[in-house]
């Protein structure tokens, strides 16, 4: 599998070789929603809460007598029925939304999201990207002279000018190969890569 190898215009200067296991894969759909939901659920956090008909404030006086009225037998006020009643199965802040996926399939899932992407175009490799200093201004007219709008870069090292200079930028993040997540891989319109990365990646997800 070759891959382009983009210079400092955004232009193709050359073909990279990469691995068939983690760039030449068949796209597999249904795995890689799978673990593009998985993701999603797994940074959920259970903090919403309900009240149960226990919980809601109410009287407990009976609302109208039993019968003679034409309505519905009615007990109390906080009957789920009612409009202001408690809930009849509420959430609860310890509720747990995880789903597991197994590390195989995490992998050939993450494998086939890059195998897409060299397909599609979306994904090309630089030789490095580093910035003399943490200005994001640099960056950003980096970027700009590469027509780049928005765009995750994997790179082998992020330092703390990188990182500096890129945490301020709408529709860029940069992050190393093990930070690297299927929402965002699907997320952003171009995926730049170095060449340090590709061996790392090769490690993760081969």
């Amino acid at each position: 599998m070759q891959l382009e190898l983009l210079n400092e215009q955004g232009q193709a200067a050359s073909k990279i070789d990469a691995p068939e296991t983690v760039f030449g894969r068949e796209y597999n759909e249904a795995l890689v929603h799978q673990i593009v939901v998985a993701f999603q659920a797994n940074a959920r956090q259970g903090t919403r809460a309900q009240k149960d008909r226990e919980m809601v404030k109410h009287s407990t006086k009976k609302p109208f007598r039993q019968k003679g009225t034409g309505r519905a037998r009615a007990g109390m006020t906080s009957s789920p029925l009612w409009r202001g009643g408690g809930r009849i199965f509420p959430n609860s802040p310890d509720e747990n939304f995880t789903q597991k996926i197994n590390k195989k399939m995490y992998r050939a899932g993450m494998a086939s999201i890059f195998s897409q992407l060299a397909r599609d175009g979306r994904l090309a490799v630089v030789d490095s990207l580093k910035v003399d200093s943490p200005k994001t201004k640099q960056l950003a007219a980096r970027f700009k002279a590469m027509n780049l709008e928005s765009v995750l870069v994997i790179a082998d090292e992020v330092d703390e000018n990188l990182y500096l200079a890129s945490r301020n930028l709408q529709n860029v993040l940069v992050v190393e190969p093990r930070y690297a997540d299927p929402v965002s891989l699907v997320h952003y319109k171009k995926v730049l890569v170095t060449k340090g990365a590709i061996e790392k990646l090769k490690e993760m997800f081969a």
